[in-house]
């Protein structure tokens, strides 16, 4: 069992904080106001591979694993959780289209997203839900085509051009598939982005399609198969979701440790205060908690070649970490008091992007249920 970080994982965990100290964190006030990321920060991680890191090489990812994804991605989103989410969505398709796509797919699509040329987006969650047995949109096949239909709710980066891994119910068979849409292509559109509380800098839209043509070769894996491709490619966006909301408790941590140091009261700093200290110390060993739990979850997918494996894990570890951030958050507004309240200051956004980890990538209440059946199935 082995705890140390290797060379190469420490150099991109610091080269990914350097990057956003450096790029996003003078830039936060524009991607708040305007919640947008600018261009000079998109091709920053381009130059960085941070859009690929977990991504086999062949298909011009950087071949890094995820272990390393999640110690950057923990970086970045300590400064911009809105940022880290657009790194996080675009890796959760690549792994789609890299497990299920046929080479064609493969060598269409990857190589422009692996670039940061092009940006994915998943769209499973319609207006009724995310529960697979409520999909509605459909994939009708038509010759060599499919035809889809529906609308899809509160889809990540559906904005950027690039492909779009969306879940239909197919025609013939009457199960949920997964396929590669062209996003802007004939028959997309999307709404107006959400107004939504916090993680500025990533717009949430719906996606219409109406009458969409692609063709069949565009299907990923085959007929019947979505279910668990779906399971799969979820298993490994929970890796990015924990990793964000991880960087959230260190963000958290890191402002209490400074506020504390500096404000005065009653002519001491805060951190000779034994109830802060406390705090303080509660906070560090949520941390750390999340950490190394975040951290093996990246151990367990490079370690095992069907993710499919990695599943409970990865819900428990999505569980632990976005409830932990939460509380961490809640925690740093009570050592700022008064001024944890108010918009300059940080801890004031932490705790509003901190609030939505329970609630992505399948709510916290649902993920129970899964892996409850999980536990009791294999105590049989």
């Amino acid at each position: 069992m082995e705890f140390k970080l290797t060379k190469e994982q420490e150099l991109i965990q610091k080269t990914a904080r350097d990057f956003a100290d450096r790029s996003i964190e003078p830039a936060i006030d524009h991607i708040m106001k305007e919640h947008a990321i600018p261009q000079e920060i998109l091709d920053g991680m381009k130059e960085l591979d941070l859009f690929c890191l977990p991504i086999s090489e062949a298909y011009g990812g950087a071949g890094a694993g995820y272990q390393s994804y999640v110690l950057a991605l923990e970086q970045i989103a300590s400064v911009s959780p809105g940022v880290a989410i657009v790194i996080s969505v675009n890796c959760f398709g690549l792994a789609a289209l890299e497990m299920f796509g046929s080479e064609e797919v493969k060598k269409r699509y990857m190589p422009g997203a692996c670039t940061g040329k092009n940006i994915m987006s998943i769209a499973m969650t319609e207006p009724e839900g995310a529960d697979p047995r409520l999909v509605k949109t459909t994939a009708v096949r038509e010759g060599d085509e499919y035809v889809l239909n529906g609308t899809k709710r509160f889809i990540t980066a559906c904005g950027y051009e690039g492909p779009l891994v969306i879940f239909a119910r197919e025609s013939d068979t009457g199960q949920i598939c997964g396929f590669v849409v062209e996003k802007f292509c004939e028959g997309y559109s999307i709404s107006e982005p959400w107004d939504k509380m916090g993680l500025p800098g990533t717009p949430m839209y719906d996606v219409y399609l109406k009458d969409v043509r692609i063709p069949v070769g565009n299907m990923l894996g085959e007929l019947n198969q979505g279910f668990r491709i779906l399971k799969n490619s979820i298993a490994l966006g929970k890796i990015g979701i924990s990793s964000i909301f991880l960087g959230t408790i260190l963000a958290a941590y890191e402002e209490c440790m400074k506020y504390a140091g500096e404000r005065i009261y009653l002519g001491k700093p805060l951190t000779q205060f034994q109830y802060v200290q406390g705090d303080i110390v509660d906070i560090a060993m949520k941390y750390e908690a999340a950490r190394w739990l975040a951290y093996r979850l990246g151990y367990l997918a490079d370690m095992n070649e069907d993710k499919g494996n990695i599943i409970k894990d990865s819900a428990l570890t999505k569980m632990f970490v976005t409830n932990t951030a939460v509380e961490v958050a809640r925690s740093a507004i009570n050592i700022h008091g008064s001024y944890g309240l108010m918009e300059n200051y940080k801890v004031s956004r932490i705790w509003r992007d901190s609030i939505f980890g329970p609630q992505t990538e399948g709510t916290n209440a649902l993920l129970r249920s899964v892996v409850a059946m999980d536990i009791l199935k294999r105590s049989k």
